[in-house]
């Protein structure tokens, strides 16, 4: 695709200085930039690299006074970093715009396809599944029976949706991520066999809530596994059954959450934390990365910690354990001196 100054100008606003008609079809860091590309400049720090740069348009801060000549067409603009942000968003909604269904593929005869869908290749869609329009569904994708999927929602390639699910507006499943699987529920016969109990719930994810890859998500055992509107999941999560995950709330990776567990609004949870089934975060709480979470945590909290507490208690708490060799070989040194003097 190829995009001229004054269109770009127009999508954000901007004023060109230059040429009106120079063209770009890629997007590149502002000290790689080559003809043909489209870069921008925020940080006062890369301001060498706009009088040698090779890009053909360059977006600059609308205060923006060039020291010596430059040769890339500039567009002149509020704020560069905002603006760019919102073209690579213009440029990858553009880039995955994609409509019609490719073959082969199954669709079921009774499931109902909004306005422009795209379907993949060796997608499967099952019975009664509603897609909204706009709605994505890329190659080798399994949608199971009963699913709703709502206007404007992408599943990546490879993603596995299980029956009844229901997902949202605006939601990005990404590739390789299981929703609805069966919950980790087992319990023992007399003679120690564990047998499953059966998950007849669901997941719902509600709208603009984004899936990082491999991420599984299970089903409920009864009623739903809920993640509320906002939510955005990092990559390799584990959400078990029943757990609930407030609106605007951030989990990042390789992080597990135990089933019936409840996780407040607007909290940050940080990488390979562990959290403890059957309890309550609060909102706004924030839990650094390598934590577990054993217990209720009340709002605001921030914590760290194998058995997560107090952050401030845990960072004045690291600094003995770092000395722990120190203060082990004083101690000795005390008991020495102590038998000393008593002999």
């Amino acid at each position: 695709m190829k995009f001229k100054a004054s269109q770009i100008a127009e999508i954000l606003e901007g004023v060109v200085v230059g040429d009106q008609n120079a063209e770009v079809n890629q997007l590149a860091k502002i000290e790689e930039g080559e003809k043909g590309s489209l870069t921008f400049l925020s940080n006062p720090k890369y301001t060498k690299y706009i009088y040698t740069t090779n890009a053909s348009i360059v977006i600059v801060n609308k205060d923006f006074v060039a020291e010596k000549k430059i040769s890339a067409t500039l567009i002149k603009v509020e704020d560069a970093g905002l603006a760019f942000s919102k073209l690579l968003e213009f440029y990858n909604q553009a880039k995955l715009h994609k409509i019609g269904i490719e073959q082969p593929s199954f669709i079921s005869e009774s499931a109902k396809l909004g306005n422009d869908v795209y379907i993949g290749a060796f997608a499967y869609i099952g019975n009664n599944v509603k897609l909204g329009d706009n709605v994505k569904i890329y190659p080798n994708t399994y949608v199971g029976d009963n699913v709703t999927i709502a206007d404007n929602s992408t599943l990546f390639a490879g993603v596995k949706i299980y029956s009844e699910t229901v997902i949202g507006q605006n939601c990005n499943v990404n590739s390789g991520s299981v929703i609805g699987c069966d919950g980790f529920g087992f319990v023992p016969d007399k003679n120690g066999v564990y047998k499953a109990i059966p998950q007849i719930g669901n997941v719902i994810l509600e709208d603009d809530v984004d899936i990082g890859a491999n991420t599984t998500i299970d089903r409920a055992t009864l009623g739903s596994t809920i993640i509320k509107k906002g939510v955005k999941l990092d990559n390799l999560l584990q959400i078990a059954h029943n757990v609930v995950i407030d609106t605007n709330t951030v989990i990042a990776a390789q992080t597990g959450i135990a089933g019936s567990s409840k996780i407040g609004k607007n909290c940050m949870i940080g990488g390979q934390v562990a959290v403890n089934g059957h309890i309550k975060i609060g909102d706004n709480c924030r839990v650094q990365a390598l934590s577990g979470v054993v217990g209720n945590l009340k709002e605001n909290s921030v914590v760290q910690g194998s058995r997560a507490f107090n952050y401030s208690d845990y960072s004045r708490s690291y600094i003995h354990f770092k000395n722990l060799g120190k203060l082990n070989a004083r101690v000795n040194e005390l008991e020495k001196l102590l038998k000393n003097k008593n002999d």
